[in-house]
Protein backbone atom coordinates (compact mmCIF):
# COMPACT_ATOMS: atom_id res chain seq x y z
CA UNK A 1 0.00 0.00 0.00
CA UNK A 2 1.13 3.25 -1.49
CA UNK A 3 -0.30 6.23 0.54
CA UNK A 4 -0.46 9.62 -1.55
CA UNK A 5 0.53 12.85 0.17
CA UNK A 6 -1.08 16.49 -1.07
CA UNK A 7 1.70 18.80 0.30
CA UNK A 8 0.08 22.46 0.72
CA UNK A 9 1.94 25.80 1.62
CA UNK A 10 5.34 23.63 1.22
CA UNK A 11 8.19 25.66 1.69
CA UNK A 12 11.10 23.88 0.79
CA UNK A 13 9.60 20.29 1.65
CA UNK A 14 10.57 19.71 5.26
CA UNK A 15 6.93 18.53 6.33
CA UNK A 16 7.00 16.12 2.82
CA UNK A 17 10.38 15.05 2.95
CA UNK A 18 10.06 13.63 6.20
CA UNK A 19 7.04 11.68 5.26
CA UNK A 20 8.42 10.20 2.00
CA UNK A 21 11.39 9.19 3.95
CA UNK A 22 10.09 6.87 6.15
CA UNK A 23 10.23 3.33 5.78
CA UNK A 24 9.32 0.33 8.40
CA UNK A 25 12.18 -1.19 9.06
CA UNK A 26 13.70 -3.90 6.91
CA UNK A 27 11.28 -2.91 4.07
CA UNK A 28 13.19 -1.00 1.57
CA UNK A 29 10.07 0.23 -0.17
CA UNK A 30 8.59 4.00 0.90
CA UNK A 31 5.49 3.74 2.45
CA UNK A 32 4.69 7.70 1.36
CA UNK A 33 4.25 9.54 -2.20
CA UNK A 34 4.37 13.18 -2.69
CA UNK A 35 2.20 13.43 -5.88
CA UNK A 36 1.47 17.37 -5.40
CA UNK A 37 3.22 20.13 -3.71
CA UNK A 38 1.83 23.38 -3.68
CA UNK A 39 4.07 26.45 -3.24
CA UNK A 40 3.96 30.66 -4.00
CA UNK A 41 8.13 31.40 -2.95
CA UNK A 42 9.96 31.02 -6.65
CA UNK A 43 13.06 29.75 -4.88
CA UNK A 44 11.11 27.88 -2.62
CA UNK A 45 9.38 25.80 -5.38
CA UNK A 46 12.78 25.47 -7.16
CA UNK A 47 14.27 23.46 -4.23
CA UNK A 48 10.94 21.32 -4.28
CA UNK A 49 11.06 20.71 -8.04
CA UNK A 50 14.93 19.73 -6.77
CA UNK A 51 14.17 17.47 -4.29
CA UNK A 52 11.70 16.01 -6.10
CA UNK A 53 14.22 14.84 -8.65
CA UNK A 54 16.74 13.40 -6.03
CA UNK A 55 13.39 11.43 -4.66
CA UNK A 56 12.56 9.82 -8.78
CA UNK A 57 15.75 7.86 -7.75
CA UNK A 58 16.21 4.88 -5.50
CA UNK A 59 18.39 5.87 -2.55
CA UNK A 60 21.68 4.58 -3.60
CA UNK A 61 21.42 5.56 -7.10
CA UNK A 62 20.99 8.65 -7.25
CA UNK A 63 22.80 9.72 -10.60
CA UNK A 64 26.22 11.30 -10.66
CA UNK A 65 24.92 14.47 -12.28
CA UNK A 66 22.79 15.65 -9.24
CA UNK A 67 26.22 16.09 -7.09
CA UNK A 68 28.25 17.20 -10.47
CA UNK A 69 25.77 20.15 -10.17
CA UNK A 70 25.29 20.56 -6.08
CA UNK A 71 29.23 21.10 -6.46
CA UNK A 72 28.39 23.79 -9.51
CA UNK A 73 29.86 21.95 -12.55
CA UNK A 74 26.69 21.78 -14.61
CA UNK A 75 23.69 23.57 -13.98
CA UNK A 76 20.43 23.12 -13.38
CA UNK A 77 18.96 23.14 -16.95
CA UNK A 78 21.78 20.66 -17.75
CA UNK A 79 20.98 18.43 -15.20
CA UNK A 80 16.98 18.95 -16.24
CA UNK A 81 18.13 18.07 -19.76
CA UNK A 82 20.30 14.90 -19.14
CA UNK A 83 17.43 13.27 -17.34
CA UNK A 84 14.36 14.38 -18.87
CA UNK A 85 11.70 11.77 -17.73
CA UNK A 86 12.41 12.49 -14.09
CA UNK A 87 12.91 15.84 -14.50
CA UNK A 88 9.23 15.86 -16.29
CA UNK A 89 7.72 14.21 -13.14
CA UNK A 90 9.15 15.95 -10.26
CA UNK A 91 7.97 19.41 -12.39
CA UNK A 92 4.33 17.49 -12.35
CA UNK A 93 4.58 16.94 -8.72
CA UNK A 94 5.48 20.72 -7.70
CA UNK A 95 3.18 23.25 -8.80
CA UNK A 96 3.85 26.88 -7.86
CA UNK A 97 0.83 28.97 -7.14
CA UNK A 98 -0.64 30.84 -4.31
CA UNK A 99 -3.55 29.83 -3.19
CA UNK A 100 -5.98 31.90 -0.88
CA UNK A 101 -7.86 34.94 -2.28
CA UNK A 102 -5.28 37.28 -3.08
CA UNK A 103 -5.14 38.84 -6.84
CA UNK A 104 -2.42 36.44 -7.81
CA UNK A 105 -4.01 33.46 -6.47
CA UNK A 106 -4.93 30.17 -8.61
CA UNK A 107 -8.76 29.61 -8.32
CA UNK A 108 -10.21 26.70 -6.40
CA UNK A 109 -11.80 24.94 -8.93
CA UNK A 110 -7.70 24.64 -10.34
CA UNK A 111 -6.49 23.17 -7.05
CA UNK A 112 -9.52 20.93 -6.97
CA UNK A 113 -8.62 19.43 -10.56
CA UNK A 114 -4.80 19.11 -9.74
CA UNK A 115 -5.53 17.57 -6.65
CA UNK A 116 -8.03 14.77 -8.03
CA UNK A 117 -5.41 14.43 -11.70
CA UNK A 118 -2.72 13.67 -8.73
CA UNK A 119 -4.49 11.38 -6.74
CA UNK A 120 -6.09 9.49 -9.74
CA UNK A 121 -8.64 7.97 -8.06
CA UNK A 122 -7.18 6.75 -4.81
CA UNK A 123 -8.90 7.09 -1.21
CA UNK A 124 -5.21 6.43 0.46
CA UNK A 125 -4.01 9.83 1.08
CA UNK A 126 -3.13 12.64 3.68
CA UNK A 127 -3.09 16.26 3.04
CA UNK A 128 -0.23 18.07 4.78
CA UNK A 129 0.41 21.23 5.42
CA UNK A 130 1.65 24.68 7.30
CA UNK A 131 -0.30 27.65 6.38
CA UNK A 132 1.64 31.15 6.32
CA UNK A 133 2.12 31.74 10.00
CA UNK A 134 4.17 35.35 10.63
CA UNK A 135 -0.01 36.33 11.56
CA UNK A 136 0.61 34.14 14.42
CA UNK A 137 4.10 34.89 15.77
CA UNK A 138 4.51 35.48 19.51
CA UNK A 139 7.32 37.58 18.19
CA UNK A 140 6.27 38.87 15.34
CA UNK A 141 3.18 40.31 16.88
CA UNK A 142 5.36 41.90 19.95
CA UNK A 143 7.83 43.37 17.19
CA UNK A 144 4.02 45.17 15.85
CA UNK A 145 3.11 45.86 19.27
CA UNK A 146 0.01 43.78 18.13
CA UNK A 147 -2.71 42.20 20.64
CA UNK A 148 -5.48 41.42 18.21
CA UNK A 149 -5.21 40.37 14.86
CA UNK A 150 -7.77 41.56 12.20
CA UNK A 151 -8.78 38.98 9.96
CA UNK A 152 -10.38 41.64 7.38
CA UNK A 153 -7.03 43.63 7.12
CA UNK A 154 -4.75 40.64 7.09
CA UNK A 155 -5.30 38.10 4.73
CA UNK A 156 -2.77 35.17 6.60
CA UNK A 157 -4.96 34.91 9.40
CA UNK A 158 -7.62 33.47 7.24
CA UNK A 159 -5.20 30.92 5.39
CA UNK A 160 -5.92 28.59 7.23
CA UNK A 161 -9.38 28.30 5.44
CA UNK A 162 -7.90 26.88 2.36
CA UNK A 163 -6.54 24.11 3.99
CA UNK A 164 -10.48 24.28 5.69
CA UNK A 165 -11.76 24.03 2.01
CA UNK A 166 -9.67 21.12 0.82
CA UNK A 167 -10.72 19.11 3.79
CA UNK A 168 -14.64 20.00 3.03
CA UNK A 169 -13.93 19.40 -0.50
CA UNK A 170 -12.23 16.51 -0.88
CA UNK A 171 -12.56 14.50 2.19
CA UNK A 172 -8.96 12.43 3.12
CA UNK A 173 -8.88 9.63 5.51
CA UNK A 174 -6.34 12.17 7.74
CA UNK A 175 -4.25 15.52 7.42
CA UNK A 176 -1.52 16.78 9.51
CA UNK A 177 -1.36 20.80 9.76
CA UNK A 178 1.42 22.65 11.28
CA UNK A 179 1.76 25.94 12.70
CA UNK A 180 3.80 28.43 15.33
CA UNK A 181 3.09 28.19 19.04
CA UNK A 182 1.72 32.08 18.93
CA UNK A 183 -1.41 29.96 17.49
CA UNK A 184 -2.35 29.48 21.01
CA UNK A 185 -2.51 32.86 21.87
CA UNK A 186 -3.63 34.66 18.94
CA UNK A 187 -6.76 36.54 18.94
CA UNK A 188 -9.38 38.19 16.86
CA UNK A 189 -12.18 40.40 17.81
CA UNK A 190 -14.66 37.53 17.64
CA UNK A 191 -12.97 35.17 19.17
CA UNK A 192 -9.45 33.02 20.23
CA UNK A 193 -7.98 31.72 17.08
CA UNK A 194 -7.24 28.62 18.26
CA UNK A 195 -10.44 27.76 19.25
CA UNK A 196 -11.90 28.91 16.28
CA UNK A 197 -9.47 26.22 13.92
CA UNK A 198 -10.33 23.65 16.01
CA UNK A 199 -13.98 24.30 15.85
CA UNK A 200 -13.63 24.42 11.79
CA UNK A 201 -11.29 21.56 11.23
CA UNK A 202 -13.56 18.99 13.43
CA UNK A 203 -16.69 20.15 10.81
CA UNK A 204 -14.90 21.87 7.76
CA UNK A 205 -18.08 21.16 5.81
CA UNK A 206 -20.41 23.30 8.29
CA UNK A 207 -17.14 25.96 7.62
CA UNK A 208 -16.54 26.04 4.15
CA UNK A 209 -20.46 26.48 3.61
CA UNK A 210 -21.00 29.20 6.01
CA UNK A 211 -17.66 30.73 4.11
CA UNK A 212 -18.00 30.26 0.70
CA UNK A 213 -21.68 28.50 -0.04
CA UNK A 214 -22.36 24.85 -1.66
CA UNK A 215 -21.64 26.24 -5.25
CA UNK A 216 -23.57 23.40 -6.44
CA UNK A 217 -21.25 21.11 -5.40
CA UNK A 218 -22.72 18.03 -3.26
CA UNK A 219 -20.24 17.96 -0.63
CA UNK A 220 -20.74 15.12 2.53
CA UNK A 221 -17.59 15.68 4.63
CA UNK A 222 -17.95 13.24 7.71
CA UNK A 223 -15.75 15.66 9.49
CA UNK A 224 -12.90 14.98 11.64
CA UNK A 225 -11.47 14.20 15.31
CA UNK A 226 -8.52 16.11 15.97
CA UNK A 227 -5.42 14.52 18.39
CA UNK A 228 -2.46 15.22 19.70
CA UNK A 229 1.11 13.89 18.72
CA UNK A 230 2.27 14.52 22.02
CA UNK A 231 -0.40 13.93 24.57
CA UNK A 232 -3.03 11.34 25.33
CA UNK A 233 -6.69 12.77 25.03
CA UNK A 234 -8.00 13.52 28.83
CA UNK A 235 -11.42 11.78 27.59
CA UNK A 236 -13.89 11.55 24.91
CA UNK A 237 -16.85 14.37 24.54
CA UNK A 238 -20.24 12.33 23.89
CA UNK A 239 -17.91 9.31 23.69
CA UNK A 240 -16.64 10.27 20.29
CA UNK A 241 -14.38 13.03 19.91
CA UNK A 242 -10.89 13.43 21.82
CA UNK A 243 -10.60 16.00 24.88
CA UNK A 244 -7.11 18.15 25.38
CA UNK A 245 -6.15 20.92 27.23
CA UNK A 246 -4.71 23.55 24.36
CA UNK A 247 -1.32 22.76 25.17
CA UNK A 248 -1.48 19.13 24.57
CA UNK A 249 -0.98 20.01 20.75
CA UNK A 250 2.44 21.93 20.96
CA UNK A 251 5.24 19.92 20.26
CA UNK A 252 8.71 20.46 22.20
CA UNK A 253 10.80 19.37 19.35
CA UNK A 254 13.63 18.65 21.56
CA UNK A 255 11.94 16.07 23.51
CA UNK A 256 11.60 14.02 19.71
CA UNK A 257 15.24 13.98 19.04
CA UNK A 258 14.93 16.98 17.23
CA UNK A 259 18.37 19.20 18.17
CA UNK A 260 16.58 22.34 18.30
CA UNK A 261 14.10 23.94 20.98
CA UNK A 262 11.25 24.30 18.26
CA UNK A 263 8.17 24.77 19.73
CA UNK A 264 5.19 24.53 17.50
CA UNK A 265 1.44 23.39 17.10
CA UNK A 266 0.87 19.89 14.94
CA UNK A 267 -2.46 18.40 14.24
CA UNK A 268 -2.98 15.02 13.36
CA UNK A 269 -7.23 15.04 12.23
CA UNK A 270 -8.60 11.68 11.30
CA UNK A 271 -11.67 11.12 9.80
CA UNK A 272 -14.58 10.37 12.03
CA UNK A 273 -16.63 7.57 10.19
CA UNK A 274 -12.79 6.06 10.70
CA UNK A 275 -12.69 6.53 14.23
CA UNK A 276 -9.20 5.33 15.17
CA UNK A 277 -7.14 6.49 18.13
CA UNK A 278 -3.67 7.11 16.83
CA UNK A 279 -0.61 6.54 18.63
CA UNK A 280 1.85 9.52 19.87
CA UNK A 281 5.59 10.48 19.71
CA UNK A 282 7.68 8.52 21.44
CA UNK A 283 10.48 10.57 23.75
CA UNK A 284 14.05 10.66 23.04
CA UNK A 285 16.99 12.51 25.06
CA UNK A 286 17.95 15.89 23.97
CA UNK A 287 20.27 16.20 21.47
CA UNK A 288 23.34 18.97 21.23
CA UNK A 289 24.81 21.28 19.09
CA UNK A 290 27.75 20.12 19.83
CA UNK A 291 27.09 16.89 17.83
CA UNK A 292 25.23 18.37 14.85
CA UNK A 293 27.90 20.57 14.30
CA UNK A 294 30.63 17.99 14.36
CA UNK A 295 32.46 17.38 11.23
CA UNK A 296 32.08 20.72 9.42
CA UNK A 297 34.40 22.52 7.51
CA UNK A 298 35.40 25.52 10.55
CA UNK A 299 35.19 28.73 8.46
CA UNK A 300 35.66 32.25 9.21
CA UNK A 301 33.62 35.72 9.28
CA UNK A 302 34.39 37.82 6.67
CA UNK A 303 34.06 41.64 7.08
CA UNK A 304 31.47 43.45 5.48
CA UNK A 305 31.56 47.07 4.37
CA UNK A 306 35.23 46.70 3.73
CA UNK A 307 38.32 44.70 2.22
CA UNK A 308 38.39 42.02 3.33
CA UNK A 309 41.15 39.04 4.17
CA UNK A 310 42.99 36.86 6.78
CA UNK A 311 45.01 39.24 7.94
CA UNK A 312 42.76 42.32 8.05
CA UNK A 313 40.20 39.71 9.90
CA UNK A 314 42.65 38.85 12.37
CA UNK A 315 43.55 42.57 13.45
CA UNK A 316 39.92 43.58 13.72
CA UNK A 317 39.38 41.18 16.63
CA UNK A 318 42.77 41.34 17.72
CA UNK A 319 41.64 45.40 18.26
CA UNK A 320 39.60 44.42 21.22
CA UNK A 321 42.56 43.60 23.70
CA UNK A 322 43.87 47.19 23.02
CA UNK A 323 40.49 49.17 23.72
CA UNK A 324 39.14 50.39 26.88
CA UNK A 325 36.17 48.12 26.29
CA UNK A 326 38.41 44.96 27.35
CA UNK A 327 38.65 46.46 30.84
CA UNK A 328 35.38 46.80 30.96
CA UNK A 329 34.81 43.15 30.64
CA UNK A 330 34.75 39.92 33.22
CA UNK A 331 38.13 39.08 34.48
CA UNK A 332 37.21 35.10 33.11
CA UNK A 333 35.76 36.66 29.65
CA UNK A 334 38.92 38.45 29.13
CA UNK A 335 41.16 35.66 29.66
CA UNK A 336 39.52 33.26 27.54
CA UNK A 337 39.52 36.17 24.47
CA UNK A 338 43.25 35.96 24.95
CA UNK A 339 43.40 32.39 24.48
CA UNK A 340 41.39 32.57 21.79
CA UNK A 341 42.92 35.38 19.45
CA UNK A 342 46.47 33.46 20.44
CA UNK A 343 44.98 30.25 19.02
CA UNK A 344 43.42 31.38 16.02
CA UNK A 345 44.42 29.56 12.51
CA UNK A 346 41.71 30.06 9.82
CA UNK A 347 40.57 26.93 8.00
CA UNK A 348 41.93 25.91 4.54
CA UNK A 349 38.24 26.80 4.22
CA UNK A 350 38.14 30.34 4.64
CA UNK A 351 34.67 31.78 4.62
CA UNK A 352 33.23 28.49 2.84
CA UNK A 353 31.39 28.62 -0.25
CA UNK A 354 27.81 27.03 -2.06
CA UNK A 355 30.11 23.75 -2.33
CA UNK A 356 33.26 22.87 -0.70
CA UNK A 357 35.53 19.79 -0.96
CA UNK A 358 36.34 17.78 1.67
CA UNK A 359 36.35 14.28 2.44
CA UNK A 360 36.41 14.06 5.98
CA UNK A 361 32.48 15.63 6.38
CA UNK A 362 30.80 13.37 9.35
CA UNK A 363 28.16 14.38 12.25
CA UNK A 364 28.08 12.92 15.69
CA UNK A 365 24.02 12.11 15.60
CA UNK A 366 22.27 9.80 13.36
CA UNK A 367 24.84 9.49 10.41
CA UNK A 368 22.20 7.56 8.27
CA UNK A 369 19.79 10.73 8.07
CA UNK A 370 22.32 13.15 7.33
CA UNK A 371 25.12 11.98 5.77
CA UNK A 372 25.87 11.21 1.69
CA UNK A 373 29.76 9.81 0.44
CA UNK A 374 28.58 10.37 -3.00
CA UNK A 375 28.43 14.31 -2.05
CA UNK A 376 31.98 14.83 -1.41
CA UNK A 377 32.03 18.31 0.26
CA UNK A 378 29.37 20.42 1.92
CA UNK A 379 26.69 22.79 0.13
CA UNK A 380 25.17 25.68 1.14
CA UNK A 381 27.79 26.32 3.83
CA UNK A 382 29.01 29.83 3.14
CA UNK A 383 29.67 32.35 6.15
CA UNK A 384 28.25 35.62 6.38
CA UNK A 385 30.29 38.94 6.44
CA UNK A 386 29.76 40.86 9.54
CA UNK A 387 30.62 44.79 10.49
CA UNK A 388 33.85 45.11 12.39
CA UNK A 389 31.21 46.27 15.56
CA UNK A 390 29.77 43.09 15.65
CA UNK A 391 32.55 40.80 15.05
CA UNK A 392 33.77 41.94 18.09
CA UNK A 393 30.54 41.75 19.67
CA UNK A 394 30.24 37.89 18.30
CA UNK A 395 34.20 37.77 19.81
CA UNK A 396 32.95 38.78 23.43
CA UNK A 397 29.55 36.46 23.33
CA UNK A 398 30.87 33.35 22.04
CA UNK A 399 33.83 33.51 24.73
CA UNK A 400 31.23 34.51 27.08
CA UNK A 401 29.42 31.89 26.53
CA UNK A 402 32.35 29.38 26.42
CA UNK A 403 33.16 30.56 30.10
CA UNK A 404 30.01 31.26 31.60
CA UNK A 405 28.09 28.43 29.99
CA UNK A 406 25.16 30.83 28.94
CA UNK A 407 24.63 33.68 26.57
CA UNK A 408 24.99 36.86 27.65
CA UNK A 409 22.00 39.74 28.30
CA UNK A 410 22.67 43.17 26.61
CA UNK A 411 23.13 44.15 30.90
CA UNK A 412 26.04 42.06 30.28
CA UNK A 413 27.93 43.65 27.53
CA UNK A 414 30.47 46.61 27.98
CA UNK A 415 29.03 49.98 27.13
CA UNK A 416 30.99 50.41 24.16
CA UNK A 417 29.93 47.28 23.02
CA UNK A 418 26.23 47.75 22.89
CA UNK A 419 24.49 48.32 19.86
CA UNK A 420 23.29 51.49 18.66
CA UNK A 421 19.82 50.77 18.23
CA UNK A 422 17.25 53.17 19.67
CA UNK A 423 15.50 50.64 22.07
CA UNK A 424 19.07 49.57 23.53
CA UNK A 425 18.69 51.19 26.76
CA UNK A 426 15.15 49.00 27.35
CA UNK A 427 17.12 45.92 26.53
CA UNK A 428 19.42 46.63 29.01
CA UNK A 429 16.93 47.24 31.66
CA UNK A 430 15.23 43.49 30.53
CA UNK A 431 12.30 45.02 29.30
CA UNK A 432 12.54 44.25 25.61
CA UNK A 433 14.81 41.62 23.43
CA UNK A 434 17.50 41.43 25.91
CA UNK A 435 19.24 38.69 24.22
CA UNK A 436 19.46 40.20 20.72
CA UNK A 437 22.79 38.88 20.53
CA UNK A 438 22.56 35.18 21.42
CA UNK A 439 25.30 32.59 20.77
CA UNK A 440 23.94 28.35 20.62
CA UNK A 441 25.52 26.96 23.18
CA UNK A 442 27.17 23.42 22.27
CA UNK A 443 26.28 21.36 25.11
CA UNK A 444 22.14 22.24 24.66
CA UNK A 445 19.78 21.79 21.52
CA UNK A 446 19.90 24.93 19.28
CA UNK A 447 17.28 27.36 19.96
CA UNK A 448 14.19 28.05 17.11
CA UNK A 449 15.71 28.54 13.71
CA UNK A 450 13.33 30.97 12.15
CA UNK A 451 13.26 33.15 8.95
CA UNK A 452 14.45 36.30 10.42
CA UNK A 453 17.78 34.67 10.21
CA UNK A 454 17.73 35.82 6.29
CA UNK A 455 17.88 39.12 7.93
CA UNK A 456 20.79 39.02 10.49
CA UNK A 457 22.30 36.31 12.53
CA UNK A 458 22.88 37.99 15.64
CA UNK A 459 20.61 35.12 17.57
CA UNK A 460 22.86 32.52 16.05
CA UNK A 461 26.59 32.97 16.56
CA UNK A 462 28.52 29.95 16.25
CA UNK A 463 29.39 28.78 19.81
CA UNK A 464 33.40 28.49 18.35
CA UNK A 465 35.00 31.72 19.14
CA UNK A 466 37.78 31.08 16.82
CA UNK A 467 35.25 31.32 13.93
CA UNK A 468 33.58 34.50 14.82
CA UNK A 469 30.51 34.77 12.98
CA UNK A 470 26.59 33.29 12.97
CA UNK A 471 25.64 30.30 11.25
CA UNK A 472 25.86 29.42 7.49
CA UNK A 473 23.05 28.20 5.59
CA UNK A 474 24.30 23.66 5.89
CA UNK A 475 24.21 24.47 9.83
CA UNK A 476 21.07 26.11 9.90
CA UNK A 477 19.89 23.29 7.65
CA UNK A 478 21.44 20.52 10.03
CA UNK A 479 19.66 22.02 13.25
CA UNK A 480 16.85 21.72 11.15
CA UNK A 481 17.35 17.59 10.23
CA UNK A 482 17.60 18.94 6.37
CA UNK A 483 20.00 15.41 5.47
CA UNK A 484 23.39 17.20 4.01
CA UNK A 485 22.13 16.14 0.40
CA UNK A 486 19.38 18.64 0.55
CA UNK A 487 20.54 21.38 -1.51
CA UNK A 488 18.61 25.00 -0.78
CA UNK A 489 18.42 27.19 -4.48
CA UNK A 490 18.44 31.23 -4.81
CA UNK A 491 19.94 33.61 -2.40
CA UNK A 492 21.79 32.92 0.72
CA UNK A 493 18.78 35.03 1.94
CA UNK A 494 16.19 33.10 0.38
CA UNK A 495 17.94 30.25 1.68
CA UNK A 496 17.89 31.18 4.89
CA UNK A 497 14.21 31.85 4.73
CA UNK A 498 13.50 28.12 3.38
CA UNK A 499 15.53 26.68 6.35
CA UNK A 500 13.91 28.80 8.80
CA UNK A 501 10.54 28.52 7.62
CA UNK A 502 10.54 25.12 7.43
CA UNK A 503 9.13 21.95 9.07
CA UNK A 504 12.20 19.83 10.43
CA UNK A 505 12.16 16.85 8.16
CA UNK A 506 13.22 14.43 10.96
CA UNK A 507 10.37 15.09 13.04
CA UNK A 508 7.75 15.01 9.85
CA UNK A 509 9.29 11.17 9.34
CA UNK A 510 8.49 10.41 13.06
CA UNK A 511 5.00 11.54 12.80
CA UNK A 512 4.90 9.75 9.11
CA UNK A 513 5.11 6.43 11.46
CA UNK A 514 1.94 7.46 13.26
CA UNK A 515 0.34 8.10 10.19
CA UNK A 516 1.15 4.87 8.74
CA UNK A 517 0.06 2.81 11.66
CA UNK A 518 -3.05 4.96 11.32
CA UNK A 519 -3.32 3.54 7.76
CA UNK A 520 -2.87 -0.03 8.79
CA UNK A 521 -5.07 0.15 11.40
CA UNK A 522 -8.00 1.22 9.08
CA UNK A 523 -7.03 -1.43 6.28
CA UNK A 524 -6.91 -4.13 8.87
CA UNK A 525 -10.48 -3.60 9.89
CA UNK A 526 -11.95 -3.05 6.15
CA UNK A 527 -13.26 -6.25 6.27
CA UNK A 528 -15.68 -5.88 8.80
CA UNK A 529 -17.68 -3.11 7.05
CA UNK A 530 -19.32 -5.19 4.71
CA UNK A 531 -18.84 -3.85 1.07
CA UNK A 532 -18.59 -0.54 2.31
CA UNK A 533 -15.62 1.95 2.27
CA UNK A 534 -14.00 3.57 5.19
CA UNK A 535 -12.71 6.05 2.86
CA UNK A 536 -16.34 6.93 1.73
CA UNK A 537 -17.48 10.33 2.50
CA UNK A 538 -21.17 9.69 2.96
CA UNK A 539 -20.55 6.78 4.97
CA UNK A 540 -23.16 6.66 8.18
CA UNK A 541 -21.84 3.77 10.13
CA UNK A 542 -19.78 4.55 13.16
CA UNK A 543 -17.06 2.42 14.18
CA UNK A 544 -15.19 2.08 17.20
CA UNK A 545 -11.93 0.08 17.73
CA UNK A 546 -10.93 0.08 21.18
Amino acid sequence: MTIKIVDIFAGPGGLGEGFCAFQEPEIEKKRFEIVLSVEKDPHAHQTLTLRSFFRQFRSGNIPEDYYRFVRGEITLETLFEKWPEEAERARSETWKAELGEGKNAVSSDLVDQRIRAALNGSNDWVLIGGPPCQAYSVVGRSRRRERMLDAEKDERVGLYKQYLRILAVHNPPAFVMENVKGLLSAQTKESPVFKSILRDLADPLEAYLSEYGNNGEALNCAGYNIYSLAAEPDGYDAGISPVYSQNDYLIFTERYGIPQCRHRVILLGVRKDIDLQPGILPAEKPVDLRKIFEGLPALRSSISKRKDSEKEWKSVLSQLLSSDIFNEMDEDVRNEIKRQLQKIRVSDAGTGGEFLPADNVSVGYRPDWYLDESLKGVCNHTARGHMESDLLRYLFVACFGKVKHQSPKLSDFPSGLLPLHKNVHDGVAGKIFDDRFRVQLPDEPCKTITSHISKDGHYYIHPDPSQCRSFTVREAARIQTFPDNYYFCGSRTAQFVQVGNAVPPLLAEKIAGIVDKLFEGIHCRKGSVKKRSLFSGNIQLQIRFN
